[in-house]
């Protein structure tokens, strides 16, 4: 993780980054705990922004005897990694940050794997979305970790519950692996 910078860093093209700027708020979390909150979840947005195109691109892109099924699959998790993504964005605002959720950062700071535009058989897609999903989950566990140890309880419920959902779609494509 990058240190935090408690004031606007000016990029090299000249333009003002909100990163580590944090605004005034009410909750009762010292600003050094909020600003690493921010970092943290910051973090997460880049995976989870990268994750929802990954998942669409295998949603596009399957083919195979079970297409239609992991057609609609992939669509439904894709939703709910929105869903996801929009979560832990609102949580960097609500801590008195800016949510850095473009795709140009996301490419950046995205700890996942690129996904391969090579593949298109159903049983590719299912391994390879596999293992986007249990990383991702992983990395959602470790946030939630950092943030209960931290004191800050309320942003450790945002990734646990990501984890859930996100262990719930691991389970389902994995199925289609296991006999």
């Amino acid at each position: 993780m990058r240190s935090l910078h408690l004031e606007r860093e000016v990029r090299q093209d000249g333009l003002k980054s909100a990163e580590g700027h944090l605004h005034k708020t009410q909750i009762d979390l010292a600003p050094d705990l909020r600003g690493k909150m921010v970092e943290l979840c910051n973090a997460r947005l880049a995976d989870c922004t990268d994750l929802t195109a990954q998942v669409k691109t295998a949603h596009w892109n399957v083919k195979g005897s079970d297409f239609i099924g992991l057609h609609k699959l992939f669509d439904e998790i894709y939703e709910e990694v929105s869903e996801n993504t929009d979560t832990i964005a609102e949580r960097c605002v609500q801590l008195g940050g800016t949510a850095m959720g473009t795709v140009r950062i996301a490419a950046r700071q995205s700890q996942l794997e690129e996904y391969p535009t090579d593949i298109f058989a159903c049983e590719d897609h299912v391994r390879e979305l596999s293992r986007r999903l249990a990383a991702f989950g992983k990395l959602i566990r470790e946030s939630a970790e950092q943030s209960d140890e931290a004191g800050d309880m309320c942003t450790s419920d945002v990734f646990v519950e990501i984890g859930r959902s996100i262990d719930k779609w691991l389970w389902f494509v994995e199925a289609h692996q296991q006999v």
